[in-house]
């Protein structure tokens, strides 16, 4: 803890982002939205390849902000990763496995580079940033379904992915919403809900706007109507994380019983909300699922969670090692053909993709063993980040990953250090204003000075 002189000496002085760094944040978001990959070599692809870019730029700008205790935090993770590499059985997929590894350090070294850059930015600045973003997307899905967007859309589709990430159920979807949903440049629907849904609810944290949360179930209306999907139910469960952890919150994650009493009681109502919202919005995809015939919900969430429990029975010390489904495709095609949720008449091209959680992908890679031990490693880290709330992180994260796969990628752990970035602003930034009566540059790892009564 340090006093407020020092900290006025250390970080005194206006707090915005410039216009150079708020074109990298467009960039690295616009990239998280895309997904775009570049081949780096025949086995390593530069996936979400604008962040990545606009990453190494922000982290270049952002060196003289970087705390040495970080560093270690990030070199303890990468360390604890590499162990576990080590650790998997079946060394004959250890080159697949370093792979991995060598992504999952670039996507986490690139999400730091944005968790740096926004804490060096203005609430108000970012959450216009993250509503233009939505918004852009509401009319781009617009003109795509009304406006003849879509030929040029599914134009640059074709040009920016591989012919196997080009989603090409329109009928199903017809049949399903009565509509071709909108894919806006993006290889598949899931892609455009997914990062709207993100996107939606970091805006509802660092927004200062008394009314936002009213403001944000506007959000979600809208997107109903414009891009139908199940992730949508998503933004209702995520306003409970915010409201249980950070909303009310003081620096120092310190919280009024009746605040937090209150707060529980929201998030609980908007649980059963959003359980009765998708029982009435989805209701024909609840009816394939209840029937077994939805493919997307099983690869999704129902069979990574089997195979996960398939690891802890059989390889509970290490998994199958880091991107190493091809080590377990075995176990993964006998766990699914025992399912009575899987239909024999699912193609399954690659183990890969019907593992499309990245949640329970932590497991299956990690085993039990050093899946424990790898969460309490990144725990670790979020603390020496400064976070007001971990809890608040994992779960942000944990409900992200019903809707993402690609457990390594910079999309996996942008939703983490994202939110660990605009939880520190949402808590501290009304405290640090009091406390120094100007907006200032916000150290991160270190905790704001209470104010101090000046002498009558």
């Amino acid at each position: 803890m340090i006093d407020a002189q020092a900290f006025a000496a250390a970080g005194a002085g206006p707090r915005r982002l410039d216009f150079v760094d708020t074109v990298l944040v467009v960039i690295f978001l616009l990239g998280l939205y895309l997904g775009v990959s570049l081949a780096i070599s025949a086995t390593v692809p530069l996936t979400c390849a604008p962040s990545g870019l606009a990453g190494i730029v922000m982290l270049w700008r952002r060196r003289d902000q970087i705390v040495p205790k970080h560093l270690a935090g990030l070199l303890l993770v990468v360390t604890i990763y590499l162990f576990s590499v080590l650790a998997a059985n079946n060394y004959s997929f250890l080159s697949k496995r370093f792979t991995g590894l060598l992504q999952l350090t670039y996507s986490l070294v690139i999400a730091y580079a944005m968790f740096l850059t926004l804490l060096h930015g203005e609430r108000r600045q970012i959450s216009r940033i993250l509503l233009t973003f939505c918004f852009v997307i509401i009319i781009g899905c617009l003109l795509e379904n009304y406006a003849g967007l879509r030929r040029l859309s599914d134009a640059v589709r074709d040009r920016l992915y591989d012919m196997n990430q080009v989603y090409d159920a329109d009928l199903r979807d017809q049949l399903l919403y009565g509509r071709i949903r909108p894919k806006l440049f993006t290889s598949e629907p899931s892609a455009v809900t997914f990062a709207y849904t993100h996107f939606s609810s970091v805006w509802l944290v660092v927004s200062p706007w008394r009314y936002k949360l009213l403001a944000y179930f506007g959000l979600i209306g809208m997107a109903l109507f414009v891009l139908p999907g199940p992730t949508l139910v998503l933004m209702v469960f995520l306003a409970a994380p915010y409201l249980v952890f950070l909303a009310g919150t003081r620096p120092g994650g310190r919280a009024s019983i009746s605040r937090s009493v209150g707060a529980v009681a929201m998030a609980t109502v908007l649980v059963s909300a959003a359980v009765v919202f998708g029982s009435i919005f989805f209701a024909e995809r609840l009816n394939e699922l209840a029937t077994g015939r939805d493919a997307s919900f099983f690869y999704r969430f129902t069979g990574p969670m089997l195979v996960a429990f398939d690891m802890f029975r059989h390889y509970p010390w290490a998994g199958s090692g880091l991107t190493g489904e091809l080590s377990i495709t075995d176990n993964v095609m006998n766990v699914y053909m025992n399912s009575p949720s899987f239909q024999a008449a699912w193609r399954i091209s690659r183990v890969a993709d019907v593992l499309t959680n990245y949640m329970w992908l932590h497991w299956i890679y990690l085993g039990l063993v050093w899946g424990v031990i790898c969460l309490v490693a990144m725990s670790i880290w979020l603390r020496m980040l400064g976070v007001p709330s971990v809890l608040y992180c994992w779960t942000v994260w944990i409900i992200l990953g019903q809707a993402s796969g690609s457990y390594v990628g910079p999309k996996t752990w942008s939703v983490m250090l994202i939110g660990a970035a605009v939880s520190i602003l949402a808590v501290n930034a009304p405290e640090q204003q009091r406390a120094t009566g100007q907006a200032t540059i916000f150290r991160p790892g270190v905790r704001l000075p209470r104010p101090v009564a000046s002498p009558s």
